[in-house]
């Protein structure tokens, strides 16, 4: 019998792309001793935006929550999603770095490492790829993933050349993300068979979102077609720009006669125990209908779920929610511009942003970001198209060429450790907080300090009591 099995992304993707990443581990910690008997293939849990909105919104160590999702979900692969030499920041770290998050990243619970490259430039993804093997378990998965995307310049022939690079490379498996949910079914099928056809019996995964309606169509294509596994979401947290149903999958591959290994019961009672969660953050306005809403405009201007959420809340913060649509629009003219970045993190931030504030200024390119400028000058990597030839010459002057800035090979460590160490001096309580500084300097200190703080309030408590 054929066997196709899920990833469940309610811990991660689903609840980012649907309010934000805004979902708190007491939200759900009562259910994971159920979630760890369904029998997913595994659960994406950590990762993505998970790391910022833990420091920045949650009050929450993200290393803290991944242990207790790991003793929690004992039997089940534990995921997360790295942005290769990004991390989970927003900008390139030395190797040694890189290497050292992965190292914590295992010790502290996680199996599947997908890493992926914004820009696909797979040199970006090797020290995360060799960190991954050199300190992997018997359950370590290294994943490569995809960002894709469509463009002049995105074809099926080059797709299947990046699966045989990242095959090359040794990964254990292939991701292909379809972030922004753009996949047809037709391209699905020519480009899995073609895929399946060029690197043999590596497995391959498919993650997609409902945002352009195309996701259920697009995913039974996929299987038909040869994936392995696919990633979906507990129905209620499902849709819109999230992922497909977990349960609504399961079921229609059961008739097909093709087994997930899932559990009927206990994945229904996942789904129970997340419906009044998710009621709770529509009442309080935390998911707003528009990321649960179908809109086909996406197949035009190609924003993923996470980016779609972001964009509703910041403009809702600036009250300017009446400028999303024109925003949108603008999306597609930033991503000419930029070369046509496929629209995944950081880059989707950054055109995005750029888009908005294009719309709010009145003109475009009156302000440029920093992040912008620094893609320009060739920060992150080398663009999949050439670039607006205006904005170059207004961002590096007349004449001014792009620099491939990935850090020279005789420059690949650093003293950022170390200097992370010294900054926070007894703040930090292990090599994990210096870690989540690196990343998140101002958000993590701040926690840090409030942390202490706690700790101080407690035992002159304790002493009052006492």
């Amino acid at each position: 019998m054929k066997k196709v099995q899920l990833t469940e992304t309610v811990l991660r993707d689903a609840n980012q792309s649907l309010m934000a990443t805004r979902l708190p581990y007491s939200d759900y910690e009562d259910i994971l001793s159920t979630m760890d008997k369904v029998g997913y293939y595994s659960v994406e849990c950590w990762g993505g935006a998970t790391f910022d909105s833990c420091l920045r919104y949650l009050g929450e160590d993200p290393w803290e929550r991944l242990r207790k999702l790991r003793k929690n979900l004992p039997n089940t692969k534990l995921q997360m999603l790295l942005r290769g030499q990004n991390l989970l920041g927003y900008k390139h770290y030395h190797d040694d770095v890189v290497e050292k998050f992965v190292e914590l990243s295992i010790k502290n619970g996680i199996d599947v490492i997908r890493i992926f490259d914004a820009l696909n430039d797979f040199r970006n993804i090797k020290t995360a790829l060799e960190a991954t093997k050199k300190y992997a378990t018997k359950n370590t998965v290294a994943s490569g993933c995809i960002s894709y995307t469509q463009s002049p310049v995105h074809t099926v022939d080059k797709y299947v050349q990046m699966c045989k690079e990242l095959q090359s490379m040794g990964f254990d498996t292939i991701c292909l993300k379809d972030m922004a949910g753009t996949m047809t079914p037709y391209e699905a099928e020519n480009l899995i068979k073609g895929i399946k056809d060029a690197v043999g019996d590596i497995p391959l995964i498919l993650h997609t979102h409902c945002t352009t309606g195309m996701a259920y169509m697009t995913i039974f294509r996929a299987i038909e077609s040869g994936v392995d596994v696919v990633d979906t979401a507990t129905s209620c947290f499902s849709n819109g720009t999230s992922q497909p149903a977990t349960e609504t999958v399961h079921y229609a591959l059961e008739q097909y006669g093709i087994e997930t290994g899932l559990n009927e019961d206990l994945m229904n009672k996942v789904n129970d125990f997340f419906k009044p969660v998710k009621q709770k953050y529509i009442d309080n306005g935390l998911i707003n209908p528009k990321s649960m809403a179908t809109d086909s405009q996406a197949l035009v201007y190609k924003v993923p779920g996470g980016m779609l959420s972001n964009m509703i809340a910041n403009l809702k913060d600036m009250n300017a929610l009446d400028k999303f649509d024109e925003a949108l629009l603008e999306i597609p003219n930033v991503r000419k511009d930029l070369g046509y970045p496929p629209l995944v993190t950081p880059l989707s931030q950054m055109v995005g942003n750029q888009a908005v504030v294009n719309v709010l200024m009145g003109e475009r390119y009156k302000q440029i970001s920093n992040e912008v400028k620094n893609y320009f000058k060739g920060e992150y990597g080398i663009a999949p198209a050439p670039v607006s030839k205006e904005l170059q010459e207004k961002i590096l002057g007349k004449g001014g060429e792009p620099v491939d800035c990935r850090i020279e090979d005789s420059k690949r460590t650093g003293k950022e450790f170390e200097d992370a160490k010294a900054a926070l001096g007894d703040l930090a309580e292990s090599e994990e907080d210096i870690m989540s500084y690196i990343c998140y300097p101002q958000q993590a200190e701040k926690f840090f300090k409030d942390r202490r703080a706690k700790e101080e309030n407690c035992v002159k408590y304790s002493i009052t009591e006492a």
